[in-house]
């Protein structure tokens, strides 16, 4: 009888801690091209939320050591080779140079030169998240206070002006990071940014679209005047809702609210798998679509679950997951599926 109930105990406490809580943030890559943006909502959507670690669109160290070759990848081991130049160190020698040198950072929180020297270890042990999460601290620095010494040192030491393709230096000045995950990360005192995406599919999915793309290009030049008149009204319906997306981007100081929309995420979706009522025309490639319907799917689940799965390894229970606005409405859908696991959309939290 005491056994049952200590058993009962630990399998209660097991489910207790299993349970993991999600805000959700659907965001655009590069906000350099909008108006300027008032972030002042989604900052105090996080303070009311008090997460205790950030997920952010990055491959982890194995995965970018072990996926053979991805969409950047070839970028990826560009800076590598740069910053193994600049100055190099013995694969073997990183983790303890990045342990001793995060303890120097926490004790010296305002010498840049540290964090700089960090970035740089983070980039080649190619932990992309956590080089650029300290790279944006000195940048930042630099935008505010000026130095000259310190700037040709970050020059020196990670030439971020050759870093400019790709997830670079130069993308993470104006991307999502810069302006939401980074600044409240630093705020909250959260010391790393912990990476979820997965990029294992990523030639299955750039493959099904190859093929997609050449049978659609077919399908277009029926001529019939029944055809030509039912396609042309479907690719006016998704032009109407690009059209609002554009509009929304040129004139908006709140385009990321708009981007956690389901209206945003319905016309988003449309670019990728045009209409589901156009699948049912005669020739439409419905195999080809449905193909890259399952290999977009596939990534979504994939990075869900690193969230989750980490999260409880870690004992993390509040949670902030940075994705592409591409990717919120699918995540959002899974994570409601998974047991213990509750999703909430920013804009439902004011």
């Amino acid at each position: 009888m005491r056994y049952s109930f200590f058993l009962l105990l630990f399998f209660s406490i097991s489910a207790i801690a299993q349970k993991v809580d999600v805000l959700l943030i659907g965001v655009s890559h590069n906000y350099a091209n909008y108006p300027p943006q008032d972030f002042s909502g989604i900052h105090n959507t996080i303070r009311k939320f008090k997460p205790t670690a950030f997920f952010g669109e990055f491959l982890s160290k194995q995965d970018e050591q072990n996926i053979m070759n991805y969409w950047c990848k070839k970028e990826n081991l560009m800076r590598l080779e740069i910053l193994r130049k600049n100055r190099n160190i013995p694969e073997e020698a990183l983790p303890q140079i990045i342990d001793s040198l995060k303890k120097s950072v926490i004790n010296n929180p305002k010498d840049y030169r540290l964090k700089t020297d960090l970035a740089h270890a983070h980039y080649l042990n190619q932990d992309v998240a956590n080089g650029h999460y300290q790279f944006w601290q000195v940048f930042n620095y630099l935008q505010k206070s000026p130095d000259v010494e310190l700037e040709n040192y970050v020059s020196k030491i990670l030439s971020p002006q050759l870093d400019t393709v790709g997830r670079s230096m130069k993308r993470l000045k104006t991307s999502e990071y810069a302006f939401i995950a980074f600044p409240m990360m630093l705020e909250l005192k959260i010391g790393e940014l912990i990476a979820m995406d997965c990029q294992d599919y990523d030639l299955n999915w750039g493959a099904s679209w190859e093929a997609f793309d050449a049978k659609f290009d077919v399908f277009k030049k029926d001529t019939s005047a029944v055809f030509s008149t039912e396609l042309k009204a479907y690719m006016k319906a998704i032009l109407k809702g690009f059209a609002k997306y554009d509009s929304i981007e040129n004139t908006s100081k709140n385009v990321t609210e708009w981007l956690n929309t389901d209206e945003a995420a319905k016309i988003s979706a449309s670019g990728d798998f045009y209409l589901p009522e156009m699948y049912t025309m005669e020739n439409f490639p419905k195999e080809e679509m449905l193909s890259k319907i399952h290999w977009w799917m596939m990534r979504n689940k994939a990075m869900c679950d690193n969230v989750v799965n980490q999260a409880r390894a870690l004992g993390v229970r509040k949670v902030v997951v940075i994705a592409g606005a591409n990717h919120r409405k699918y995540m959002q859908d899974l994570f409601e599926k998974m047991p213990d696991v509750t999703v909430r959309n920013i804009n439902e939290m004011k």
